[in-house]
């Protein structure tokens, strides 16, 4: 399902506190999923934290990463895309952004800061 970890778990085992609070999230109505919804959210101040799919795509990061770092939100890294989307019901998801910020401090708490290559810029 998700690529291996050097520790030997695979991305949804290494992630699983993240997946269910995300999860929780979704099934409340608190949680965004894909780039465009969550682009828009991020235009009108309606997120609190964005969550990202370590295969996140070029594009992708060109339309919600960068946004949401400019507005000083948190970025933080999750599983790869297709375990992102299996676990939330989904296709695979290249970004998350989360709306309610009791959930938002448990996703910072769960996730590690996003890093590509030490830099998004």
């Amino acid at each position: 399902m998700g690529s291996s970890q050097s520790d030997g778990r695979t991305d949804a085992q290494s992630h699983e506190p993240l997946l269910r609070l995300l999860g929780l999230g979704v099934r409340a109505g608190n949680v965004l999923l894909g780039v465009d919804g969550l682009r828009t959210a991020l235009q009108h101040d309606e997120v609190i934290c964005v969550v990202l799919a370590s295969d996140l795509s070029e594009r992708a990061m060109e339309k919600v990463g960068r946004l949401a770092i400019g507005n000083g939100l948190p970025v933080l890294a999750g599983p790869d895309a297709a375990t992102l989307g299996d676990r939330l019901g989904r296709p695979p998801v290249q970004a998350v952004g989360v709306k309610d910020r009791a959930l938002a401090d448990g996703v910072v708490r769960a996730a590690r800061p996003w890093a590509s290559g030490g830099t998004i810029g």
